[in-house]
């Protein structure tokens, strides 16, 4: 039987979803789909430690680097906005290295420099061309019912805005920061 469940993480919240799908496998739920903007599907399975894994590819995985994974050991399952899902049963893992996707920081820190370069300076634009402008021009012809609608959406998109932007450029230096002092 399936479940689904929604559960929302930012760009730069991978690493917590990788533990929280841990953590449902372990109680008894193996994820099979991930759907848009923040749905998960799980089956019920045996509960079982599982070390779930994502990458950042957008798109640019080739067949050589899947086999490759797959070689050591990881289950390609899925794909969403450019992130590939894989697990691989903790049993299997017999050293901190085995339990990674990448064995080197330089990879990391690559990873999030890709999500920065393709997700997050595009939300800043996003923000500061559409948002804040519009924002501005709602406020300065708020007479009618319908500019106040829009000045009242606008600002709640600008204050979803900052704290994304600000959420994910502190949370993705910090990940950043911590793989290049290794």
């Amino acid at each position: 039987m399936n479940r689904t469940m929604i559960r929302f993480f930012t760009i730069a919240d991978y690493e917590d979803e990788e533990i929280w799908l841990r953590q449902q496998h372990q109680q008894g739920l193996k994820l099979v789909k991930v759907t848009i903007p923040c749905f998960y599907t799980f089956e019920e399975c045996e509960p079982e430690d599982v070390i779930y894994r994502l990458d950042y590819k957008n798109g640019l995985q080739d067949e050589e680097y899947m086999n490759m994974l797959e070689d050591f050991g990881w289950e390609y399952f899925d794909e969403c906005l450019g992130w590939l899902y894989f697990r691989k049963p903790a049993g299997e893992v017999h050293d901190e290295e085995e339990g990674e996707i990448f064995s080197d920081n330089i990879s990391k820190v690559e990873v999030v420099e890709s999500i920065v370069k393709t997700r997050l300076v595009p939300l800043t634009v996003v923000f500061l061309c559409c948002v804040i402008p519009n924002l501005l021009n709602s406020m300065r012809g708020a007479q009618g019912g319908c500019s106040k609608f829009f000045t009242v959406f606008f600002s709640l998109m600008f204050m979803i805005y900052v704290y994304l932007i600000i959420h994910c450029s502190l949370k993705l230096k910090s990940i950043r920061d911590r793989y290049s002092k290794m």
